[in-house]
């Protein structure tokens, strides 16, 4: 995957969750049970990968 802006179109459910797309789970590396950050920028959410110790 390129680091180019790419986008994929999701859908929110009943309960406001939405699925990270499998290609940029692995992109990222994250696995199940790990923490990401939602951010807030202007109209944008962005989804940062984060370590817990």
């Amino acid at each position: 995957m390129s680091e180019e802006e790419m986008g994929v179109l999701v859908k929110i459910t009943s309960a406001g969750t939405i699925s990270i797309p499998k290609q940029f789970r692995k992109y990222m590396d994250i696995q199940k049970g790990e923490y990401v950050k939602v951010v807030l920028r202007g109209d944008q959410l962005v989804v940062r990968k984060v370590t817990i110790s």
